[in-house]
């Protein structure tokens, strides 16, 4: 989702980029990512890919999200460093987080305490790539292997099973299929107070393309969010809005939530000059359409 948003942002058009897909490249296999990247020798590398999803998916899975993210993190940073790649955007997470750090979360956190269970598979896997970047800044200041660190994103591109989906994703899809079959109530898992900051996809890719304009400006450990947030019961009712159907949220006080919080600091961000420009509630208009028209069938 975060490399082909970046990938159709006005901004690229400045850059002349190599992006294989999976199939092309796996990053899992480290000899491949070191042929290569000594082949096509790139001024910069953006990190972002991964296997992702939300909170079943992570249960479902811990052995492959730790497994193949640490794979994918070490094969693209190290062989990225020994090709002699001198700027590098690493894209990690907030899962990274301690589960009970004070909000909002600052970068000076991570590692300070207990991860949250429901992802520590991934967070483990995305607190190792950050490490290894700021190890390898350590040894050489004149390298740029930098890290940003997005809030929960959502947006085209994205996973709109259940089994798979984040937040947004599942309650589009969740609340589309009520409208479809004329249902009335829809399940929130908890009791839908836990808060969550979420910010469009095309906006991180903004960031990101903006940091790899000028690298040397970026922090080398960044928060990218919006600064606020909103409980799950009220994205369900912008959801809810955007697709202009009115029912009734029932909750499952049985299911996982997860953090109670997850808040960045944008302390950082705001001294770098930028600030996410699309309105949630356009951005939640903009992937409903996105979903009717590329994911509904």
């Amino acid at each position: 989702m975060v490399g082909r948003n970046i990938l159709e942002h006005h901004r690229v058009s400045n850059w002349d980029v190599i992006a294989p897909s999976s199939k092309e490249l796996d990053l899992t296999d480290a000899l491949s990512v070191e042929k290569f990247l000594s082949k096509n020798k790139p001024d910069l590398v953006i990190h972002a890919a991964g296997q992702v999803g939300g909170i079943q998916a992570n249960m479902a899975d811990p052995v492959g999200f730790l497994e193949r993210n640490t794979k994918m993190g070490l094969n693209t940073i190290m062989s990225s460093y020994q090709a002699g790649v001198c700027n590098f955007l690493n894209i990690a997470s907030t899962c990274m987080y301690p589960r009970n750090a004070q909000n909002p979360l600052c970068e000076e956190m991570i590692l300070t305490g207990e991860l949250e269970p429901t992802n520590e598979a991934y967070a483990l896997s995305k607190i190792m790539a950050t490490r290894l970047c700021q190890y390898i800044r350590k040894i050489d200041n004149r390298l740029q292997y930098k890290t940003i660190i997005p809030c929960n994103l959502f947006g085209r591109f994205d996973k709109f099973n259940p089994e798979q989906s984040h937040l947004i994703p599942a309650i589009i899809h969740k609340i589309h299929q009520a409208k479809v079959l004329n249902e009335t109530k829809v399940e929130i898992w908890g009791d839908g107070t836990a808060r969550r900051e979420f910010m469009y996809t095309g906006d991180l890719a903004d960031a990101t393309l903006r940091g790899a304009a000028n690298i040397s400006s970026l922090p080398d450990l960044m928060n990218c969010g919006l600064g606020h947030d909103y409980s799950i019961n009220e994205y369900y009712q912008f959801v809810s809005e955007a697709i202009n159907w009115q029912c009734e949220f029932v909750h499952d006080l049985n299911k996982p939530v997860g953090m109670n919080q997850k808040l960045c600091s944008t302390k950082r961000q705001v001294s770098w000059g930028w600030s996410a420009p699309t309105p949630l509630k356009e951005a939640i208009s903009s992937t409903y359409e996105y979903y009717l028209k590329e994911v509904y069938q």
